[in-house]
């Protein structure tokens, strides 16, 4: 069912730029999703989606209106930030089967084109290649990227899972369609599924797949599952067609209450799996900063880089100094890039070989340790 309803903004802008899209702002055009993965998040109690999840469906009818106004400069009380205008939401896919009719992220591509901004798409839609022509106008104008989210590249696990969706095979060759016209593409594998998805050779097989398209970045994640809502439409799932695994996930998830992440008992051997194969096959495993560092301030990409340093330490379960560091140098008052070694180690968590890093950044745009781990 379809509700159309209006919305006081579009324009969501972060408190700093985030690492996993190098975004300050994100756009959320619909709330809910016909997709109806079984293990989408969406439909945990917090993100109040009204209705049936998975069926009905807002649709905010008045974005455009609003979103032309949020991107107007002369209306612009304060500056845009930096990096990319992400176009996707924790709880609806921008290329769900309704946008075929209201043409929402299309139009909102025009806006965005229009106003001279990056943008960075994360679907699980084949019907993003719609718009290729609006991606290369903005790739060209600006810089672009097109990210597609897989639990696996099986076709058949897929059409359980992932019920509304475009089949794994379709959307890796909507991402060779991409890179044959020059425009960057990811692969968010994420959430691989326990015991499901998460085989040695269900993720060496996603690795192999996304390589042979040209991806130029793969990122790596498990599946979360909060109590309330979304749990239980997964555990229902489970019992009905994977019943063997029933107990087994009553103990990953037993621990984390607020955020339904697994233990790390069991995270840290699918995180030594991926890593072994992106590694092997020389993918990176963020968003590499050859992509970004244009778009942002040296400031920023010092911070942005610690922060993907610390998600690479923790691929391979080392212990991380840098995302505690990045976060005190988020909060000091003066320019980063101003500070000697020494000064930055009077920074809280920042230490010799930290400081390094950062005068390194610095002084040359990027950093060899970061480079190798990714």
């Amino acid at each position: 069912m379809i509700k159309e309803i209006t919305a006081k903004s579009i324009l969501r802008r972060y408190k700093k730029i985030d690492s996993w899209f190098i975004s300050s702002y994100s756009i959320n055009l619909y709330r809910g999703c016909t997709h109806n993965c079984v293990y989408c998040d969406g439909r945990n109690e917090k993100y109040q989606v009204e209705g049936e999840y998975g069926r009905d469906i807002e649709i905010k009818i008045n974005a455009l209106e609003l979103l032309e106004k949020e991107l107007d400069p002369a209306r612009k009380r304060k500056p845009f930030g930096n990096g990319f205008m992400v176009v996707c939401g924790g709880v609806s896919d921008s290329y769900q089967p309704f946008e075929e009719k209201y043409m929402m992220s299309r139009r909102t591509l025009e806006l965005i084109y229009k106003y001279n901004h990056p943008v960075h798409i994360l679907t699980k839609s084949t019907l993003v290649e719609r718009d290729i022509d609006l991606f290369k106008k903005i790739n060209e104008q600006n810089k672009a990227i097109v990210s597609f989210s897989f639990s696996s590249v099986n076709d058949e696990i897929s059409r359980l899972l992932e019920p509304g969706v475009p089949s794994p095979s379709q959307r890796l060759n909507t991402i060779k369609r991409f890179k044959d016209a020059g425009l960057t593409c990811g692969m968010y594998l994420m959430p691989v599924v326990p015991f499901i998805t998460d085989s040695s050779e269900m993720i060496e097989q996603s690795v192999t797949k996304a390589k042979e398209t040209g991806i130029d970045f793969i990122i790596f994640g498990g599946m979360t599952l909060k109590e309330g809502r979304q749990k239980d439409y997964f555990m229902n799932f489970l019992n009905k067609h994977f019943p063997q695994h029933t107990s087994a996930y009553e103990k990953i998830y037993s621990g984390n209450t607020t955020w339904g992440a697994p233990n790390p008992e069991y995270v840290f051997p699918a995180q030594e799996v991926f890593d072994t194969a992106a590694t092997r096959f020389k993918v990176p495993k963020r968003i590499p900063s050859s992509v970004f560092k244009s778009l942002v301030s040296t400031d920023e990409l010092v911070i942005l880089i610690l922060e993907q340093l610390d998600y690479l330490s923790k691929l391979k379960n080392k212990n991380s100094p840098y995302g505690y560091a990045a976060y005190s140098l988020s909060r000091i008052d003066k320019p980063i890039e101003s500070l000697p070694i020494a000064e930055l180690q009077e920074i809280k968590g920042i230490g010799p070989v930290t400081a390094k890093i950062v005068r390194e950044i610095i002084e040359t745009g990027k950093c060899g340790y970061y480079e190798n781990l990714l």
